[in-house]
């Protein structure tokens, strides 16, 4: 009886340990069309596979069971050696599950490509991103405005974005609104991506990229359309002007910045930043300034691909 009872404390236990994955900055709590997607193609997946794990773990206990010492009605078949059926059944289920597999990656990855706009004929909000040391630049071009670790988009409306990374390779994800993209220096990739309702969602870096990695992520606010004007606004009349030396001091690396917004930047800041050589590998934060400091006024490309139809390096919806 104790026994019962302690198995089904850690059914239980496995059990809102595995619920507790639904709710707050997770995948399986999705807050767009892309992240709802991306649930569906995980959830798939998982059934899917779960046709072999469920019978195998089955199968197991019933064996251990049936064969136990005790059972004098198992017999032991020692010139066993082959059956038609147990091999039909081996290795069909498993090219069932393969060829399933492959057509819910197929079908996903086409209808989620990173690329491809979102349904509909509104205009999308175009944002420039860029990964640096360790923090994010968001540039809304449309806007003439910049923010630094905060990403303020309208809810209901889709956003293009465009990434690249003025530093080492690097990835942006915002859980509950989409897939996972990796961003290069001078490459540009894009996303595209939208929130349902107003809400503050969380977003980080992906890939370790040096000291300040743990503290490389940032809040997406998705805000009223009239809220949207209202924060462009405040911006516009208060915050300090993005130039190239307001730059060069901003992408010096540092750890656990605070969110902060320019009110103005430079037109053609973002493909300045794109044209960067790469940057030469740092060992110490503290005595290695990052190649992105420098002033991007004078650099030209060393041979990468910088156009908006640069080689991307996304996951696309997977």
């Amino acid at each position: 009886m104790k026994t019962r009872i302690a198995a089904l404390t850690s059914l239980a236990l496995l059990a809102g340990i595995g619920l507790a994955g639904c709710a707050g900055p997770s995948v399986l709590n999705p807050q767009g069309p892309i992240a709802a997607a991306n649930r569906t193609i995980l959830l798939n997946s998982l059934a899917i596979m779960l046709v072999i794990v469920i019978p195998t773990i089955i199968g197991i206990l019933i064996f251990a069971w049936w064969y136990r010492a005790s059972n004098t009605k198992a017999r032991h078949q020692p010139n066993f050696v082959y059956s038609g059926r147990i091999e039909l059944i081996v290795w069909s289920i498993p090219l069932l599950v393969i060829l399933f597999l492959g057509g819910v990656i197929w079908v996903g990855s086409h209808e989620l490509d990173p690329f491809r706009q979102l349904p509909g004929d509104e205009k999308p909000i175009e944002v420039q991103v860029v990964s640096l040391d360790w923090k994010w630049l968001f540039i809304y071009p449309d806007q003439g405005v910049a923010s630094v670790n905060e990403l303020v988009i309208p809810a209901g409306k889709p956003v293009h974005f465009s990434l690249s990374s003025a530093t080492v390779m690097n990835s942006f994800f915002v859980p509950q609104l989409g897939s996972m993209i990796a961003v290069m220096n001078g490459m540009v990739t894009q996303l595209n991506l939208k929130a349902d309702q107003p809400g503050t969602y969380y977003g980080q870096s992906t890939q370790f990229s040096g000291d300040g990695f743990s503290d490389m992520h940032f809040n997406v606010r998705a805000v009223l359309d009239g809220d949207f004007e209202a924060w462009i606004n405040k911006v516009k009349g208060a915050g300090e002007p993005l130039n190239k030396s307001s730059y060069s001091a901003l992408a010096q690396p540092s750890q656990a910045v605070s969110p902060k917004a320019f009110g103005t930047v430079d037109q053609g800041l973002f493909q300045d930043i794109v044209k960067q050589p790469s940057p030469p590998v740092s060992t110490s934060a503290k005595n290695t300034p990052s190649a992105a400091m420098r002033d991007v006024s004078g650099h030209q490309g060393t041979g990468h691909p910088s156009g908006d139809h640069g080689a991307s390096t996304g996951t696309g919806g997977l």
